[in-house]
C-alpha cells in the first residue's frame, strides 16, 4: 500500500521497501523515537546479527510468495521448529504460545481487497523475541497494512510485545467491523421476515451463520493458548506487557460475545422463517384437502349413477339429471357447512 503521508523533516526519508527479495516492509524501532525503515533483507540480516542499537527491536514482514523468504528465514531469521512446522502443516487456529523464550503467533485476518466473505481469510505467522518481530504472510491483510500505515505516520513502539499488541487490536477492530456490517444486514433481512418476505433470505441468513461460525473460529485467538502464556511468560516479558496481552484478551471476550449474539439472532430468524414456511405449507394442505372433500359428492353420486347396470334409479325421469344434481349441490353444501362449523373460531 502507497502511504501519501508526507514524513516529518526530522526522520528518515520513507522510501518502500524492495519487494524483489521477499521483504515487504521492515523497520527499526527505539524506544519513544520513530521508526526507521529498513530496506532490504541484507539490512535486515546485518541488523539481525549486530542487534539494534539502545533498547530497540527490528519489525521485518515477509512475503512468503517470494521463492527465496523461507530460504532466508531458516538461514538468518533465528525461528524455532514450530514456526515453519506451522507454515507448512499446523493449524490455521488464531492462538499465542511460547516457542522456548519466543513468543510464537498465529493470527487470521480478511484480505486486503476481499468484501465480507468468510472464504478471503488469511494467516500471519509472527515470531516475537525482546530484540526482533517477524511476520509473514502470503496475501495482504488489513490489520498489517493499517499497522504499516500507522508506522509511516510516526506511531511509536516502545518494544516488541507493544507491536504485536497493535497487532492484537487491529484485529479486533476489523472483526468488530465485519460484525458491525453483518449486523447491519441482519436488520434489514429481520424486517423482511417478519413483513412475511422471508423466501429471498433463506440462503443469506445461511451464509451469514456459516460466516459468523468461521469467523469465530479463525480469528479469535485461542483463549487456552493465550492463559498458559499470560500465566507463564518468557522472562524478558515486562508485568506491563502481560498486562496489555491481558487486555487485549478481554476485548476479544467482547467480540466473541457480539458473534454469539449475532448467531444466536440468525438462528431465531431461520426458525421463524421456518415456521413461516410450515405455516404456508399447512395452509395449501388444507385448501388441497378442502377441494378433496367439497368434491367427495360429485365423485361419488356420479360414480354409483354412471354404472352399466340395470336399475338405476331415475335413469327413465325426464327431470333425473337436475335431481341428481340438486342432490350433489346438497351435500355438498351440508358438508361445507360442516367443515365450516368444525373450523370455526373457538374450535380444535
Amino acid at each position: 500500500m502507497v502511504d501519501d503521508q508526507t514524513p516529518p523533516a526530522t526522520q528518515t526519508p520513507w522510501l518502500p521497501a524492495r519487494d524483489d527479495d521477499g521483504l515487504i516492509c521492515g523497520y527499526r524501532f527505539l524506544p519513544g523515537a520513530g521508526a526507521t525503515p529498513v530496506q532490504t533483507l541484507a539490512d535486515a540480516e546485518t541488523l539481525l546479527r549486530d542487534g539494534p542499537a539502545g533498547n530497540g527491536f527490528v519489525w521485518l514482514h515477509i512475503n512468503l510468495s517470494h521463492a527465496a523468504t523461507m530460504r532466508w528465514l531458516r538461514e538468518h531469521a533465528g525461528l524455532g521448529q514450530s514456526f515453519f512446522e506451522a507454515l507448512t502443516e499446523g493449524s490455521r487456529s488464531a492462538r499465542i504460545e511460547r516457542d522456548g523464550e519466543a513468543l510464537f503467533a498465529v493470527l487470521n485476518d480478511v484480505t486486503f481487497d476481499s468484501t465480507v466473505d468468510a472464504q478471503e481469510v488469511e494467516t500471519l505467522w509472527l515470531s516475537v523475541t525482546p530484540r526482533q518481530v517477524i511476520s509473514a504472510r502470503r496475501r495482504p491483510l488489513r490489520s498489517v497494512d493499517r499497522l504499516r500505515t500507522e508506522v509511516r505516520r510516526g506511531q511509536t513502539m516502545d518494544n516488541s510485545v507493544d507491536l504485536l499488541d497493535h497487532l492484537l487490536r487491529d484485529q479486533a477492530d476489523e472483526l468488530q467491523r465485519t460484525l458491525r456490517r453483518t449486523a447491519q444486514r441482519l436488520d434489514d433481512i429481520e424486517d423482511d421476515v417478519l413483513a412475511g418476505r422471508y423466501r429471498t433470505h433463506r440462503a443469506e441468513l445461511a451464509r451469514q451463520r456459516r460466516l459468523t461460525v468461521r469467523l469465530q473460529r479463525l480469528l479469535t485467538p485461542e483463549p487456552g493458548a493465550l492463559a498458559r502464556v499470560l500465566t507463564r511468560p518468557p522472562v524478558w516479558m515486562q508485568p506491563a506487557d502481560v498486562q496489555q496481552l491481558a487486555q487485549a484478551n478481554e476485548e476479544f471476550a467482547l467480540v466473541l460475545r457480539d458473534i454469539a449474539t449475532l448467531q444466536e439472532r440468525i438462528r431465531l430468524m431461520q426458525d421463524e422463517s421456518t415456521a413461516r414456511m410450515a405455516e404456508d405449507t399447512n395452509r395449501s394442505l388444507f385448501v388441497l384437502t378442502m377441494v378433496t372433500v367439497l368434491a367427495l359428492p360429485i365423485n361419488l353420486v356420479s360414480g354409483l349413477f354412471g354404472m352399466n347396470v340395470g336399475g338405476v334409479p331415475m335413469a327413465e325421469e325426464d327431470a333425473g339429471f337436475w335431481l341428481m344434481l340438486l342432490l350433489i349441490v346438497a351435500l355438498t353444501g351440508l358438508i361445507g357447512w360442516a367443515l365450516v362449523r368444525r373450523l370455526g373460531p373457538g374450535r380444535e
